[in-house]
């Protein structure tokens, strides 16, 4: 700890540390950067270390100069922010960032984030959310990487490498660098009925397999922070869980950062049922090794009567102190605590910027289904774009959309009317997203019958994802489904354009659309992306990173379940399968249409026979069969044969992309590590026992399109 750290701590009151402690929210009279309230007092007096939801050059800097100029000890402000997709530039949701596959544009669009937020004077961001979300009825599956945690590790890591990144030998201290927030430990994706905020119950060794892995690559990665989850875990809130916080966050894996509470989450430990008052409550979080009280009173008014009744000591709350100063240090806030917002942003930055933002959603946009009617012909000469999302401007950017101005996106009637020029478009609503006003419903029609295609535009609207937005029923809201029932009646051809922050139940959809695309949030360039891609100029590459239920009931679904005694067999009763529904999901994870074919062929590994310690490469022959150059991700599944414990039917260890031009050929190459074949033992620690393992390699999950090789691990 360095020596300034040592004298601020000896010359600090019990009220200033627990100040550092404390993250509270700024408001600014409408007329400008005045600081309304007693915010500003807070500041001035130490009482507030930290402050949430606030951004702007101008502003940051007033609040800031209270903290260095007025305060007695002139400890800088830290300035955080939830920017899940983008600060001014909205990128797609998370959701579908994560259908690209690209670990590079995961984090190119995080480092753009963070020179955005930097320019507007934040320091921290509470991202990434790396929640495993097998449950669609979880709003907050829209802000993660989806189901898979192997995904998830590399997602963890692009993420924390952008917004980490200075661009220079500053490191966290550059001006474009803020610190990443990993959140939120652990398994709140898998809440009860995916209701937001409700229980979890889940077995250690889906702890240790699913829901830590991500946040174990987070801390591996240099991030700077965590977020506990609101929910509790077999009964223990999360806020308070001493085994995961302190034994297996910071012991095991020696993550020595700051621990940053969620909104209020301290406060809510009385609501859990687990603490009798504010004091019990501050005690408990801070035991735990929570660093931050985020917009709660416990650690402020809490803390005193909890030290004064003996429930925590001195030495606990320096050591929170510790933590908060030495990542105010590693920002470079004492050495220049207005380096952040002194830049102007330049025209051509933000050109660039918005030119990534068109390319990371093109790239997130999954053909699910296509008859032939994509891409368009160029001969179309009357296109019908209708549907409550055709020219939707506000709904865009999706859910925490930050500091993003709904005004700066491009819908996907202004992208279509720009790529098609000589074809007429008409567009119109038909109807809302939720209510069930039908009065625009004739004039839609009448535009769909004179017309050669009806680009049918239909989801959710961005508030229906994200935070506080679980749903039950997961089929279209309001009129739309009866709404697209009348187009399909006049037997135009029908492209459906689903856009939602999860998967959605439409299976008429499916059976009756000729084409069928999950385009998600798209964010600013919504518009060109949807464009590119139906116009053919772009041959779409997004593959899905989660299943697809066809039916609620199925719910949750996910590709890596474990195997059953009795696996599905349609000839037989007794077998694992429901009697009502199909087997198998919608759409498997990984699927995703190109305008074209590909074949794979020749899976070999390295070694058929290798030792426990050792590493080997698997290769797969790639063709590309159609007339259109394109990409094709291939995934790589393990399954371990017989194992000491039950292992997952397929678990995901690679992916890669290959771009190919027509009749062209390449090579796919994925190297394995012995890691690869491991799992957690009885101690949860990684063992890897000798045996047969399969090795699969598709372009989904989906185990008819797989080649698969035996390999046997031999031990050391």
């Amino acid at each position: 700890m360095t020596s300034r750290i040592d004298k601020l701590l000896a010359a600090m009151t019990c009220e200033e540390k627990i100040g550092q402690l404390t993250m509270s929210a700024a408001q600014y009279a409408v007329t400008g950067p005045v600081l309304a309230g007693d915010v500003s007092e807070d500041v001035r007096s130490g009482r507030v270390g930290s402050l949430l939801n606030i951004w702007g050059a101008e502003r940051a800097h007033a609040i800031q100069r209270i903290a260095v100029e007025e305060s007695r000890l002139k400890i800088p402000l830290m300035i955080g922010l939830d920017v899940l997709h983008g600060h001014k530039t909205i990128f797609p949701i998370p959701l579908a960032e994560t259908a690209a596959f690209d670990p590079e544009l995961w984090r190119r669009s995080a480092r753009e984030s963070a020179i955005e937020m930097g320019g507007d004077g934040v320091s921290m961001t509470f991202a990434p959310m790396l929640d495993i979300a097998r449950d669609p009825r979880w709003g907050r599956i829209a802000e993660g990487p989806g189901e898979d945690p192997w995904v998830a590790s590399r997602y963890a890591e692009a993420k924390v490498a952008g917004f980490q990144d200075g661009g220079s030998s500053q490191g966290l201290a550059g001006a474009g660098a803020v610190a990443a927030t990993a959140k939120h430990l652990c398994a709140y994706g898998a809440v009860r009925a995916g209701l937001e905020y409700a229980s979890v119950d889940v077995s250690e060794r889906l702890l240790h397999e699913v829901y830590l892995p991500p946040f174990a690559a987070a801390v591996a990665a240099g991030c700077a922070a965590i977020m506990p989850a609101f929910n509790d875990l077999a009964g223990v809130p999360m806020t308070m869980h001493i085994p995961l916080l302190r034994g297996w966050l910071r012991r095991e894996h020696r993550f020595d950062g700051v621990i940053v509470s969620d909104y209020n989450a301290i406060v809510e430990l009385l609501r859990h049922g687990v603490a009798a008052d504010l004091a019990e409550a501050a005690a408990a979080a801070l035991k735990a090794g929570v660093d931050i009280d985020m917009m709660g009173s416990a650690y402020r008014f809490g803390l005193p009567d909890a030290l004064d009744r003996g429930l925590v000591t001195m030495s606990e709350i320096d050591e929170c102190a510790r933590r908060v100063l030495a990542l105010k240090e590693r920002l470079g806030l004492f050495e220049d605590p207005y380096s952040r917002g002194a830049g102007a942003r330049e025209p051509s930055s933000l050109r660039a910027r918005r030119e990534l933002a068109k390319d990371i959603a093109r790239r997130s946009i999954v053909v699910l289904t296509n008859d032939g009617l994509l891409p368009l012909q160029p001969g179309l000469r009357r296109i019908a774009l209708v549907g409550p999302l055709a020219n939707a401007q506000a709904e865009m950017n999706g859910p925490w959309a930050a500091a993003g101005d709904p005004g700066d996106c491009v819908t996907f009637l202004q992208g279509l009317r720009a790529a098609c020029p000589n074809a007429a478009i008409e567009s119109a609503p038909g109807i809302t997203i939720e209510n069930d006003d039908s009065s625009g419903i004739a004039q839609a029609l009448d535009i769909c019958r004179s017309s050669d295609l009806v680009i049918l535009c239909l989801g959710e609207s961005a508030s229906m994802s994200g935070e506080a937005a679980s749903r039950a029923a997961l089929g279209l809201p309001g009129l739309q489904m009866e709404f697209a029932r009348l187009v399909f009646a006049l037997d135009v051809p029908v492209v459906a354009l689903i856009s939602s922050g999860r998967p959605l139940i439409i299976p008429e959809i499916v059976e009756r659309a000729g084409a069928v695309v999950a385009t998600w949030f798209l964010g600013v360039e919504a518009g060109p992306a949807i464009a590119d891609v139906l116009s053919g100029r772009f041959n779409p590459t997004g593959r899905l990173p989660v299943t697809w239920p066809r039916s609620a009931g199925q719910i949750p679904l996910y590709f890596a379940s474990r195997p059953t005694g009795r696996p599905y067999h349609q000839d037989d009763h007794y077998t694992s399968k429901y009697i009502d529904l199909p087997e198998g999901p919608q759409f498997y994870f990984g699927h995703g249409l190109s305008y074209g074919h590909f074949a794979i062929e020749n899976l070999t590994a390295s070694a058929e026979e290798f030792w426990t310690g050792d590493s080997l490469t698997v290769e797969v022959a790639v063709r590309n069969e159609g007339s259109r150059a394109g990409e094709q991700t291939l995934f790589v599944f393990v399954r371990d044969l017989v194992a000491s414990v039950a292992r997952p039917i397929l678990e995901l260890k690679g992916f890669a992309r290959i771009a190919l031009g027509p009749g062209e050929s390449g090579i796919l190459r994925f190297p394995l590590p012995a890691a690869a074949f491991a799992f957690p033992g009885p101690d949860f620690k990684p063992v890897l026992e000798p045996g047969d393992f399969r090795v699969s390699v598709g372009p989904s999950a989906d185990p008819q399109f797989h080649l698969t090789v035996l390999l046997r691990a031999r031990p050391v």
